[in-house]
C-alpha cells in the first residue's frame, strides 16, 4: 500500500500539516494494554453536553498517524465541520494493521469513545479508504451493534464467511471504486452482488476515470459520503 500513501500525499501537495486547527485534536488511550493514537474532528463550538452524529474512520496505506492526517483532510474535515459531525480516526496500534491483528482494540475502543463523547444513538458510520476500507468492513461485520452504515473508498470484507456477509447485509453498505482500479473493481462487484443477494441495501459506485485514489469523493466530493451518513441516521439507505 506504499503507492496509496504516496498518491494521497501528492494529492495534498505534501501540505498535510497545514490543515490542523482547533477543531482537530490528538488523543491517546490505552486499550487492552495497547497504546492507541487517534484524531477527533469536533464541530465548531463543540459542547460536551450535546449529542452528535459520528463517523468512525480508518486510514489507508500503513494506517499510521501520517495516513490518519491525510484521511482527515482528504475525506472528512470540511463536511464534518459543516454538518456538525464527530469523526474519530485511529492509527493502527503498534503499526499492526486493523485487518492483521490491530483490531484487538475493538470493541473496547468504541466503548471508550462512547464514554468520552455523546454519540447519537450510540452508533457510528464506519468509513475507510483501501486498507482502511478493509478495516471498516471487518469491524462493522464483527460488531454491527455499533454501526448504522459502512462505506469503502474502496473497501471490502476479506475472506468473508456467509455469516459475516449476512451480518453486514443488515447495515447500509456503500462502496466506491475507481473505473480504472483493476485490482479492486472485479472483487468489489462480486461482493456487492453477494450482499445484494442477501437483501442488503448496497450501493456500488464505479467512479469514471478514477483509479485507486479517487478525487470524486474528496474535499467537496465528500458531501456524497455525508449525504449517505445523514440518510442512515434517519433509518434509510441512500443511493
Amino acid at each position: 500500500m506504499k503507492c496509496t500513501a504516496l498518491v494521497l500525499a501528492a494529492a495534498l501537495g505534501l501540505g498535510i500539516g497545514a490543515q490542523a486547527s482547533a477543531d482537530v485534536i490528538d488523543q491517546t488511550a490505552t486499550i487492552n494494554g495497547t497504546r492507541v493514537e487517534y484524531k477527533v474532528i469536533r464541530p465548531r463550538n463543540f459542547d460536551p453536553a450535546k449529542t452528535y452524529p459520528a463517523v468512525l474512520a480508518f486510514p489507508p496505506g500503513d494506517q499510521s498517524m501520517l495516513m490518519v492526517r491525510v484521511g482527515i483532510d482528504y475525506h472528512y474535515q470540511a463536511e464534518a465541520e459543516r454538518r456538525g459531525y464527530l469523526v474519530i480516526e485511529p492509527a493502527a496500534p503498534g503499526g499492526v494493521s486493523f485487518v492483521r491483528g490491530g483490531d484487538k482494540i475493538f470493541p473496547a475502543f468504541i466503548e471508550k469513545i462512547l464514554s468520552d463523547y455523546k454519540i447519537e444513538g450510540g452508533k457510528f458510520n464506519a468509513s475507510g479508504q483501501s486498507n482502511g476500507g478493509r478495516a471498516a468492513f471487518k469491524i462493522a461485520a464483527d460488531y454491527p451493534q455499533y454501526f448504522l452504515s459502512v462505506t469503502g473508498l474502496p473497501g471490502r470484507l476479506e475472506n468473508a464467511t456467509p455469516a459475516q456477509l449476512d451480518t453486514l447485509a443488515k447495515l447500509c453498505v456503500h462502496n466506491y471504486v475507481g473505473e480504472d482500479d483493476d485490482a479492486w473493481l472485479g472483487e468489489s462487484r462480486a461482493q456487492a452482488d453477494a450482499l445484494k443477494a442477501r437483501g442488503a441495501k448496497m450501493t456500488l459506485h464505479v467512479e469514471k476515470g478514477e483509479g485507486h485514489v479517487m478525487s470524486t469523493v474528496a474535499y467537496e466530493g465528500a458531501a456524497r459520503l455525508f449525504d449517505q451518513f445523514d440518510a442512515a441516521r434517519k433509518g434509510a439507505c441512500a443511493e
